[in-house]
């Protein structure tokens, strides 16, 4: 399947991307796949919903709310991927008494496909973590952490390629420089390699070695730094690189109404999504494959309220 450019995605909730006026869905004679994907980022062990009398998000958020919409998503589509950008541990008691493993149920009773790990996913250490992979049904993928001389070696691969409906995706990660955000202790031996260059070479890989029809990067490398305009991020990720159809973010804690689009190194349009913290959103895109064109069909992240 050759890549031709997205054409320009539609506004909040418009059913398919039209042209002249005419949805695309009316023309029979092309056969539409649709691929679904629903992404979170930095949940932070937030399993229960805020309190009603909350100053900033009153009953917002919660497991059990974000599980409700994903099983109804998916009884409406039938090819959904399910990611997370990182940062699923810390910030309440859940994490401090379970050490990850009621997150790592929770995300598995929901069906998880993958996802990448944050900075505060080493907060109980390289071992800590570990510890808790046997309670993720899910896998790990992290390009730019070398991890080689550490217990994760093996096992939290660079990508993952899945197949939906003969359309093949491939999800690679990308991680925060660890130095100076995270004790050296809880990392090890951990080398962090840059992040641009790496998607390089990742998105040579799923495109020409893997001929992928869509690539996605998890990216906990943060939307952008307004203060720090040439420190690595989302956006400069995507200006500077090629091949990457959508970059799902986390580290900001950046509410998104729905992606932004950038313009990549081959002037094509790559979306950049991320839905704050958590728990409170949860993104979701659609695209459509049709013969040899692909298009997206965004509509606002889902508010879990």
């Amino acid at each position: 399947m050759q890549r031709r450019d997205f054409l320009q995605k539609t506004v909040a909730s418009s059913a398919l991307l039209s042209i002249g006026g005419l949805s695309l869905s009316s023309f029979s004679t092309l056969e539409e796949r649709k691929i679904t994907i629903l992404h979170t980022n930095d949940v932070h062990s937030h399993i229960d919903p805020f309190p009603a009398d909350h100053p900033r998000n009153p009953n917002m958020g919660g497991a059990a709310r974000r599980a409700s919409v994903i099983e109804q998503i998916r009884k409406e589509e039938k090819n959904v991927l399910l990611l997370d950008a990182g940062d699923i541990f810390q910030g309440t008691p859940y994490f401090n008494y379970y050490g990850g493993e009621l997150e790592f149920k929770l995300m598995s009773m929901m069906k998880y496909d993958l996802a990448t790990l944050g900075n505060h996913d080493f907060d109980n250490g390289i071992n800590g973590f570990f510890t808790q992979l046997p309670h993720a049904n899910f896998d790990f993928v992290s390009a730019n952490y070398d991890f080689k001389n550490t217990i994760l070696d093996g096992i939290v691969k660079p990508y993952k390629v899945f197949i939906k409906d003969g359309i093949k995706i491939g999800v690679f990660g990308l991680g925060v420089e660890l130095e100076g955000l995270v004790d050296k202790k809880l990392y090890k031996e951990t080398v962090y390699n840059d992040p641009i260059e790496t998607a390089k070479e990742m998105t040579h890989i799923l495109k020409e070695e893997k001929k992928c029809d869509l690539i996605i990067c998890l990216s906990h490398l943060g939307f952008k730094y307004r203060n720090e305009p040439k420190k690595v991020c989302d956006i400069l990720l995507a200006q500077q690189t090629k091949d990457i159809d959508l970059i799902i973010g986390g580290h900001s804690h950046t509410f998104l109404d729905k992606p932004v689009l950038e313009t990549n190194l081959d002037g094509k349009q790559v979306l950049v999504n991320q839905v704050g913290c958590f728990g409170i959103n949860l993104g979701r895109i659609d695209f459509h494959f049709s013969d040899d064109k692909k298009y997206d069909n965004t509509t606002r992240n889902i508010v879990l309220s």
